[in-house]
């Protein structure tokens, strides 16, 4: 019998198959899946983030069964219904002083961002970061720099976007003394602003509170806040990226929490749908205020279905798994810090929550993008499902769900701990 994947071979074009792996997966419980050729795999990806309360959670799966009886699709620029109101009134009473729009991807919702942003200040210039990721339509693609192959084939991309280093303090531009940001990050955006674009020029400023593709990157707290006033300075708007940093995965709700910072726009997706196509844009209320009808829309957003699952993962979100996420991301960090002890090859260990990452490398920080290959590899063999990171992929993300125990880390500490064993002898 031919599998899921040799299947695909025949029907699905190169750009629609698997890029991490050929696993063929037939069923998936909590932290687990199950494969077409009888595995069971600790899964440490969740769908890339999006499965934040796990696989298949019988609380979400009773509700998104429950809106199917009564209500598939309405379409929100045409009737409302109970589970989009109902998760609006939720997430905003959570974020304060806010309105949301809902979308069905990330990529969306870094578009309608951006657009929102330039509605409000009628200026045309938006500022992204180096190593950043914020999708791949047309829009979110404008903004991503987190590797050239996402972009290549598209140029030219939208006009008017530019780009400022993000505070990788592992991998600065500029010497670091201490730990501490160095000013070069701040004093860059006087740099743009006298020879590139005029601030007066720039709509929004967006960025990711913690790095996705580009390396699950930490920015320095200062630095976070220094960008809130600088916005403030000029009334550029701040737009956080918070797609996949977001819904309980950093051991907040959202990331921005981390750092005390409000920004004016905030995206955010994956995790909010409980793995339902779902994502959103959430912007303080004088801001969405000036986003008219029909400055934005879509046909599937804010789904009935989506929405009834976002509404039971916000609750258990914030019934406890959060502070779950909080604790066991601290453990696991705890666990991985040890690992870097006996395996040198494991250059920094970073992240916030259940949002973590090893970078592998060489010699003077050179990138080790085959032996992070291989110890995925070797781990998946071994029963654990991990994916890489980063510009040159040499960093292993770790992004399990905020229900995830202690025991299910240990089992995957002894698979990566007999990974690296075996790769390195």
């Amino acid at each position: 019998m031919e599998t899921l994947y040799e299947r695909a071979l025949k029907v699905i074009p190169p750009v629609g198959m698997a890029r991490y792996t050929k696993l063929g997966v037939v069923k998936g419980i909590g932290s687990y899946i199950y494969t077409d050729d009888g595995r069971k795999i600790l899964d440490f990806v969740m769908g890339i983030g999006a499965n934040n309360v796990g696989h298949n959670h019988p609380l979400v799966v009773e509700a998104a069964r429950k809106q199917m009886e009564n209500l598939i699709h309405g379409g929100h620029n045409v009737v409302y219904y109970e589970s989009y109101v109902a998760l609006a009134e939720k997430l905003t009473e959570a974020v304060g002083d806010s309105m949301i729009y809902f979308s069905n991807s990330g990529s969306e919702a870094n578009d309608g961002a951006i657009k929102l942003a330039k509605c409000a200040t009628e200026r045309p210039a938006i500022i992204s970061f180096m190593g950043a990721f914020h999708g791949r339509t047309m829009g979110a693609m404008a903004l991503t720099a987190s590797n050239s192959a996402y972009r290549k084939h598209y140029e030219g991309m939208i006009p008017s976007i530019y780009f400022a280093h993000y505070p990788d303090l592992y991998h600065s531009v500029v010497p670091v003394a201490d730990g501490k940001c160095p000013d070069f990050y701040m004093d860059q955006f006087k740099t743009i602003f006298d020879t590139i674009v005029d601030p007066y020029s720039v709509a929004g400023i967006i960025m990711e509170p913690e790095q996705g593709e580009g390396g699950y990157i930490v920015p320095p707290k200062e630095f976070v806040q220094f960008m809130r006033d600088l916005c403030d300075t000029y009334g550029i708007m701040l737009i956080f990226d918070e797609v996949q940093c977001g819904n309980g995965r950093t051991g907040k709700l959202y990331c921005q929490e981390h750092f005390g910072v409000k920004p004016d726009i905030f995206s955010t997706a994956k995790g909010i749908g409980a793995g339902f196509p779902l994502s959103a844009v959430f912007g303080k209320k004088d801001v969405m205020e000036k986003w008219l009808p029909g400055a934005h829309g879509g046909t599937f957003g804010g789904n009935p279905v989506a929405c009834a699952a976002g509404l039971v993962s916000l609750q258990i979100l914030l019934g406890g798994a959060i502070d779950n996420a909080a604790a066991m991301g601290q453990y696991f960090k705890g666990q991985l810090e040890e690992l870097q002890k006996k395996y040198p090859v494991i250059g920094d260990v970073r992240g916030l929550g259940l949002m973590l990452a090893i970078e592998l490398v060489k010699d003077n920080k050179v990138p080790d993008t085959a032996l992070t290959s291989r110890i995925i590899e070797t781990a998946l063999e071994k029963g654990l499902l991990l994916i890489n990171c980063g510009t040159y992929h040499n960093a292993i993300r770790f992004i399990p769900p905020c229900t995830v125990c202690k025991e299910e880390i240990d089992e995957a500490m002894t698979i990566l701990d007999s990974a690296f064993s075996e790769c390195l002898s």
